[in-house]
């Protein structure tokens, strides 16, 4: 996948976890591309969930786990992207996302996160795939790797 220098990307988790777990092969240096190019041309947009999530997963979920002090060290470094803290407003839209769509509630704070941002595209592998909701599309950069 390409990243456009002039489009803003909002980033889910597995994208983040992907980028830091050298044991997830192909995915892994996807990722690391993914996230070098939004680095590289400022684009890259996450949410509050979206860090706490990464280290919860990079800490205890996968094969050989980060220590603490670089998952955190990590996390400061990513919370100088374009970063959305929700607010009450936000909680409200997810839960509406989350009945109108039948969506985990995660995932439409994920969606409602981009749409506050005005991210267009939403990188993810967990959602699917060309799935529009509002203004935000879901595109799964692995498609072609699965």
């Amino acid at each position: 996948m390409n990243v456009e220098p002039q489009a803003v990307y909002f980033l889910d988790t597995n994208i983040l976890v992907y980028a830091y777990d050298r044991s997830a092969g192909q995915k892994h240096a996807l990722a690391a591309q993914l996230m070098e190019a939004c680095w590289e041309n400022e684009n890259g947009c996450l949410s509050i969930q979206v860090l706490q999530e990464f280290f919860v997963t990079v800490t205890r979920k996968i094969a050989l786990p980060l220590d603490y002090q670089t998952a955190r060290q990590i996390v400061a470094d990513l919370a100088q992207w374009r970063l959305h803290a929700p607010k009450a407003s936000d909680l409200f839209r997810a839960i509406d996302l989350q009945q109108s769509h039948q969506l985990a509630f995660w995932d439409a704070q994920v969606i409602q996160s981009a749409a506050s941002l005005g991210c267009k595209q939403v990188l993810s592998e967990d959602l699917n795939h060309g799935q529009i909701y509002g203004e935000v599309q879901v595109v799964n950069p692995f498609k072609e790797v699965d």
